[in-house]
């Protein structure tokens, strides 16, 4: 059992107050319970866990473009408040870089567009209430790198044989060399940023907020051997920061897949994207970071994502969004989204200061592969509406009927502290841990602490 007791299921949420001390649970709309992105609150200059001041930026030109995309946490928008954060956050987008915003919550990054380069700010917030499994969270001060989504069409697994190049084995140019001809700046009316062929056909997988002018067909893919084609949109996932578009022309060389999960904190990688719109930039730095809760977008009443990113210090820019981070092999281990910007979001863009953050491979081809097969994703869903809690963990407002929280014994008023071994710290946390899989996984929740702790087998659900 939790510290805190447990509420009837049919108490409607919001109404109940949490342990004496703590803070009282944000009521949510929406049905469906999202993960939220957790922050590392604790960690100073950081727009992580939400408690650091900061602000990320994504990635887009030097000039300051449109405000920001919003990504509401999840498609359900259960989780209408959000913690906002004092710490300055930007997004780059576009011909001018995309400006970060704040969400209700804990600082989250906004996306701005700027004529260098797209770049989603995405930050690491608390939400203070949201939903497990469809959408919750709060965002940091990242901006964005850019999204755009073309038509859908089928992808396999397959890797592509490996290029020859004269570089020494093992270093940043032998992995230049592999990897840029793959790689793709995307131009917009109000925007650049980055993406990367999946397909020799033309499909490009990019960020969700990269992707949003491909749909009005104003997105324009230019290519590494000079070759440009308009692109149009096959998918679109917001709560993950992912889009698919599509170029019509053959002869492409796409990506090698890698395998995030396997990759280990302190390991080298190399970012490839077009910051402020100077294409084909190689950069190099280690995987600060695994399994970090960073929130993006969510400006103006736009869906913010929760991610569960991989934290690197490899410069990442405005204009990076939706580019590659791949291994010394060559082979992509992340899609570049949002930096963290210390200078808060009112900055016009801003530069890398060593936080870059990007989205997983093993969840964004997961997401990408639906999109070119149905035009929209699935959301792993636990069926709660989650706030931060008085003590470490994400505290429940209310269970979703028929939902996989209530199927499995999860109550109103729990507290729950870990997802398998991960533990959880706030209400992102929770919510980036959820969508880090996939729907049909099974994990273990534990629920309180001390004498009144439990553990609860849950069957995730998708939507």
């Amino acid at each position: 059992m939790s510290d805190h007791p447990s509420g009837s299921a049919g108490d409607q949420p919001g109404e109940q107050q949490p342990p004496s001390g703590g803070p009282a649970p944000h009521q949510e709309g929406g049905a469906a319970a999202h993960p939220g992105s957790q922050q590392p609150g604790s960690q100073p200059g950081s727009e992580h866990p939400g408690a650091q001041p900061g602000s990320a930026q994504s990635s887009g030109s030097a000039q300051p473009g449109p405000q920001p995309w919003q990504h509401q946490p999840y498609p359900t928008q259960q989780f209408d408040q959000r913690r906002q954060f004092d710490q300055g956050q930007q997004q780059f987008s576009g011909q001018q870089p995309w400006q970060p915003g704040y969400t209700g919550a804990q600082p989250v990054p906004q996306q701005g567009r700027g004529r260098g380069g797209l770049f989603a700010g995405m930050t690491v917030l608390a939400l203070v209430a949201a939903l497990i499994g469809g959408g919750i969270g709060s965002f940091v001060g990242y901006r964005m790198i850019g999204d755009q989504a073309p038509g859908v069409s089928s992808l396999d697994d397959t890797r592509p044989a490996r290029s020859t190049s004269n570089a020494p084995e093992g270093t940043v140019q032998q992995v230049a060399d592999k990897v840029l001809p793959s790689v793709v700046q995307l131009q917009g009316a109000s925007g650049e940023g980055s993406g990367m062929v999946i397909s020799e056909d033309g499909y490009i997988l990019t960020n969700n907020h990269v992707a949003e002018e491909s749909a009005r067909g104003q997105l324009r893919a230019m290519f590494h051997d000079n070759r440009s084609a308009p692109v149009r949109l096959v998918g679109t996932d917001p709560n993950s920061d992912l889009a698919v578009v599509k170029a019509d022309i053959n002869g492409l060389t796409p990506v090698e897949l890698g395998r995030s999960d396997d990759l280990p904190v302190g390991a080298p990688v190399v970012a490839i994207g077009s910051p402020f719109g100077l294409s084909g930039t190689v950069t190099s730095g280690i995987i600060s970071a695994k399994d970090r809760p960073v929130r993006a977008g969510g400006e103006s009443g736009a869906q913010a994502s929760v991610l569960n990113a991989l934290q690197t210090d490899a410069a990442i820019n405005p204009g990076n969004s939706g580019g590659p981070l791949v291994d010394m092999d060559g082979r992509v281990v992340g899609i570049n989204s949002a930096i963290y910007s210390p200078g808060g979001a009112q900055q016009d863009q801003a530069g890398s200061v060593g936080l870059g953050f990007s989205i997983p491979i093993d969840q964004a081809w997961r997401t990408a592969k639906e999109l070119m097969e149905t035009g929209h994703a699935r959301q792993t869903e636990l069926g709660v509406r989650i706030t931060d809690g008085p003590q470490p963990g994400a505290f429940v407002v209310d269970v979703m009927p028929r939902g996989a929280a209530e199927e499995a014994g999860v109550r109103e008023r729990d507290l729950i502290t870990k997802i398998d071994d991960r533990p959880i710290q706030d209400a992102d946390a929770l919510v980036a841990a959820v969508r880090s899989h996939a729907p049909g996984e099974r994990v273990t929740l534990t629920i309180g602490a001390g004498d009144a702790e439990r553990t609860v087998d849950v069957t995730l659900k998708g939507e």
